[in-house]
């Protein structure tokens, strides 16, 4: 697997870990005893339903402790003059003229749709590194690539308001 992660990215598993363990696991537990007490459980809908609820959420936690014990932790520092991991980038597509605001992020919050791009996407590769007026190549595969001029980028804080994907 081996991911590459922040430690705020980590901070994060760990939080939703524990709140996973001591509120979900133990509402969940509670919603298949309750189910489980309705009778016969080949008909009953709702101890199933319980069921998956309770193993999707045991899932979810030995996904993130997996993602956390095989991480390569990278930094978020940067460079003053360099973008970087946690920075919000204005870019212009040279072709078209057209500019775009995204945030780099690791790929546990990658979420295109939200301006959140990874750091290991075409873009977000091509941009680490860049200062403001860079000119920088964009090669997505061997047949597609485009350039994008760096117009500025702010060096954000992680607030922590991203959000971790969920699979």
């Amino acid at each position: 697997m081996y991911d590459e992660l922040t430690p705020s990215d980590i901070k994060k598993m760990e939080e939703e870990i524990e709140y996973r363990k001591l509120v979900v696991r133990p509402q969940a537990l509670e919603e298949v005893k309750t189910a489980r007490a309705h009778g016969d459980l080949s008909e009953n809908f709702e101890y199933h339903a319980a069921k998956k609820v309770k193993n999707q959420n045991e899932s979810r936690i030995r996904y993130l402790e997996r993602m956390i014990r095989t991480a390569k932790v990278i930094s978020e520092d940067s460079a003053e003059d360099e973008v970087g991991i946690n920075n919000t980038v204005t870019v212009e597509f040279v072709e078209d003229g057209t500019v775009e605001t995204y945030k780099i992020v690791t790929t546990v919050r990658g979420n295109s749709l939200e301006g959140l791009i990874s750091n290991e996407s075409p873009l977000g590769k091509a941009l680490l590194g860049k200062k403001a007026g860079d000119l920088v190549h964009v090669q997505v595969n061997d047949m597609v690539s485009y350039d994008v001029r760096v117009v500025k980028f702010e060096n954000t804080v992680d607030d922590g308001s991203d959000k971790l994907r969920s699979f």
